[in-house]
Order: structure tokens, then C-alpha cells, then sequence
């Protein structure tokens, strides 16, 4: 999609009747609530998934007011107070997973740092919407459940394009028809083993602050069932794990592209704090480098990277300064708005420093990795408070080296509904000083 709006601008026509758009107008003309409007509604490419003959979920429903409605239980579990009361529970497992990486790495030359931070984020995950965590950085394997939720992510594009082109669908089904077969045993565990761990979380006499200790709080006023309760579970861990690994792995990898963007956070980091214990989400609030630095890994590979297709209302809309009929489905790319040259000048070059220079002649809300809008990520601030903790962390104990300098990183992924990454061995030693 990138180069097609390079070849033909910020519009293009990508099915009879859906467009895509790039740039930071159409993220808000889409997204945003705009004044005697009417909502842009989730296209049916949500329809479907897991639990959807019994329930929809935050993610899936496509119904404005029911979307509200849940986001206003929800919320309370992503606030800010919230926030503070799990943020133990969140550091303990990235403390953890801080001191496994040191382990594994005294025992081998290199690590894949990839699969260590998905295995640190799903336990983070795992923890919050269920009351344990996986195991993973225990293990250091990749749970079955997990696993199976990986390759559902994976499938969602196949669907997808199964919608678009029924035929191919069936040609698949007759070319590989355990491939389907498949796919529905392990749609059926996943939501059986989800259920468990619901009905397990909720059995027990606990007094921790996690996700579903505030949704049990609205389990009779708001009359949810074990089922909703358990689709909502299983969109906080496919939305909240591997997006933040994904951006943690970006990160790392172009910090070790550009040596002095390297040391010089690594200075903000090590000058800022006395020990490793005072390093805390609201510590790294203040650490303009490492949020410039996010903010740029983000755009340069967005954790979320598919279109968020939504459809127009009746009566029409426009759109970027292009009226569009109603019932039209538009959506902007992420990908394509955050690395378009149109936006961003060198867009493929790594530059925090344009986040916080007023001058730079980039189009900043292009960027729009947690989306915006009413139906924007709710989990934004916990995705921030990972993030920034995480790298803070890790750069401040470790030096980091990448084995193989040659890893061209976007040449080496697939965008599979969420990013296929390739393997990333790092060197992780103790900081020198």
C-alpha cells in the first residue's frame, strides 16, 4: 500500500467499493466524532473471531452504542488509578525478564531478543486478564495458547482475503482441507482454555488489582456473562501483548542502527537515576529522549499495521477533501500515512529529534499508533508504562550488541494482520559504566 499511494496519492481505490487513504486529515475525518455526523462504523471485517456466536467483544462490536457502553465498564481497568495499583504486577515480570536475558546471554553468545519480548509482554498480559501470568520467561517457550493465538492473528489475514475472494477460498479448502479443519480445533481450545482461566480468576479469593477485579465490579449492573467477560479477556491479550513487543523489538533494532541516538540514551538513562530500583513509569515520564525515541520506532514500524476499515454514514462524508458516498469503506493505513515521504521528510530515516523540533516539516499526526478517536487503543497508557519501564530498564543494566549487523528489519517482515518479525540475536552484556 505504500507505494500504491506513492503511485497515485493519498486515495486510492483498493476494491470497488473501499478506499484507503494516508494522511493525517483522514485519520481524523475516520476516526474522530465529528459534530452533526454520524458515526463511521466497524466495516464487517470484524464480524467473526473468537466467541462471536455467544458474544462480541471491546474490539469486535460494531455498534456504536454498544461499543460506549462497554467501553464505559472498561475503562475503569485501563485508568490511571488502575494503573498504579498494577504497576507492581507489571514491573515484577519486567524485572524478571530483565535478569532471564542476562542469564540466557551467560550461557550463549547471542539471544533472540524477539521472542523474549513476547514471552515478557504475553506473561505481562496474562497476569492482568487472567491473575497469572504464562510462564514464558520462566520457560523461556512459548505457551501452547499463546502459540495458538499467534497463528490465528496470522489467519485473520487469510480470511480476509477468503471474504474478498470467495473462489480462493474454496480452492484453499480443497487444496488443504485439514488447514480449515485445523484452524476451528484450535479456535475451539483457545476459547475453551479462555474460559478456564476466567472462571478460575474468578473462583479465587484474591485481593490483587488487576483487569478483572474493576470488570467484576460491573458484573451485575452491566449483566455480563461468563462468555463476555471471557471475549473481552481474550482481546486484552491479543491487543496489549504482542503490539508492545512488536514495538520493543523495532525499537531495539534501530537503536543499534544509529550508535548515537544509542549512547546519547543511554546517558539520558544512567545520568537520571542512582540504582536500578528508582526507575519507575512515572520516573521515565521526564525522559524526553526515550519517548522520542518510542514515538519514532512507532512510526516507522506501527505495532498495529493493518487498516482499521470503517464505514461511511448515510448521507455521505467527506473525506480528505474528497466527498465519499455512504456505505463506502475507508480506512487510513498506518503504515502507508506514517512513511509516506508526503508526510515525513526522510521517512525512512530514523530521527527522534523531529518529535520535539517544531521545524522539521513533518506531518507528526500522520503517526497515529494507537489510532484516535472514541474507538481509539484503550490500553494506551499500559502500552506507554511497558515501553518506557522496559527500555529504561534494560538500558540502564546492559550494554546491548546486535550479532548480526546485516538484518535489514522491514525487508525481513510480513505484515500477517499484525508483523511476522525475523529473528533478532542480540549480544546483552553488563554495562561497562
Amino acid at each position: 500500500m505504500l507505494r500504491l499511494h506513492e503511485k497515485y496519492g493519498p486515495v486510492v481505490r483498493v476494491a470497488p467499493n473501499e478506499l484507503s487513504f494516508n494522511t493525517a486529515q483522514s485519520w481524523k475525518d475516520i476516526y474522530e466524532k465529528r459534530k452533526g455526523q454520524g458515526a463511521f462504523i466497524k466495516s464487517e471485517f470484524y464480524d467473526g473471531g473468537n466467541f462471536a456466536a455467544e458474544a462480541h467483544s471491546i474490539v469486535s462490536v460494531r455498534d456504536p452504542e454498544d461499543h460506549g457502553r462497554m467501553r464505559r465498564y472498561l475503562r475503569d481497568a485501563f485508568s490511571d488509578r488502575s494503573l498504579r495499583e498494577q504497576e507492581h504486577l507489571i514491573s515484577e515480570i519486567i524485572d524478571h525478564f530483565i535478569d532471564r536475558i542476562g542469564v540466557e546471554s551467560d550461557s550463549q553468545s547471542a539471544i533472540d531478543i524477539v521472542m523474549w519480548f513476547n514471552l515478557m509482554t504475553f506473561d505481562i498480559i496474562g497476569s492482568l486478564a487472567f491473575g497469572q501470568s504464562f510462564g514464558g520467561v520462566d520457560s523461556g517457550v512459548e505457551h501452547r495458547w499463546v502459540s495458538i493465538v499467534v497463528k490465528s492473528l496470522r489467519m485473520g489475514a487469510m480470511a480476509d482475503c477468503f471474504k474478498r475472494f470467495p473462489f480462493v477460498g474454496t480452492i484453499f479448502q480443497k487444496m488443504f482441507p485439514g488447514a480449515l479443519k485445523k484452524l476451528i480445533e484450535d479456535t475451539r481450545r483457545h476459547e475453551a482454555y479462555t474460559m478456564e482461566l476466567v472462571q478460575t480468576r474468578m473462583k479465587s479469593k484474591t485481593d490483587r488489582k488487576d483487569f478483572l477485579t474493576k470488570i467484576l465490579e460491573h458484573r451485575e449492573t452491566d449483566n455480563l456473562s461468563d462468555v463476555q467477560i471471557a471475549a473481552h479477556s481474550s482481546d486484552f491479550v491479543i491487543a496489549g501483548s504482542e503490539t508492545t513487543a512488536t514495538a520493543l523489538a523495532c525499537i531495539t533494532y534501530y537503536l543499534q542502527q544509529n550508535p548515537e541516538v544509542l549512547r546519547n540514551l543511554r546517558q539520558e538513562i544512567r545520568s537520571s537515576y542512582g540504582c536500578y530500583e528508582e526507575i519507575n513509569d512515572s520516573s521515565t515520564v521526564g525522559l524526553h529522549l526515550l519517548n522520542t525515541v518510542i514515538l519514532e520506532g512507532m512510526r516507522m514500524y506501527p505495532p498495529l499495521p493493518f487498516p482499521l476499515p470503517r464505514v461511511v454514514p448515510e448521507g455521505g462524508s467527506t473525506i480528505n477533501g474528497h466527498y465519499v458516498p455512504a456505505g463506502t469503506v475507508v480506512s487510513t493505513n498506518p503504515f502507508a500515512a506514517s512513511m509516506s515521504p508526503s508526510n515525513f521528510c526522510d521517512p525512512w530515516e530514523f530521527r527522534p529529534e523531529r518529535w520535539r523540533e517544531s521545524q522539521t516539516g513533518d506531518v507528526l499526526d500522520a503517526s497515529q499508533p494507537f489510532s484516535l478517536g472514541p474507538r481509539n487503543c484503550l490500553g494506551k497508557s499500559l502500552g506507554w508504562m511497558e515501553l518506557r519501564t522496559t527500555l529504561a530498564k534494560i538500558h540502564f543494566k546492559y550494554d546491548m550488541e546486535l550479532a548480526d549487523p546485516s538484518l535489514d528489519w522491514h525487508a525481513e517482515s510480513q505484515m500477517h494482520t499484525l508483523w511476522q518479525k525475523p529473528v533478532m540475536k542480540i549480544k546483552v552484556k553488563p554495562r561497562l559504566h
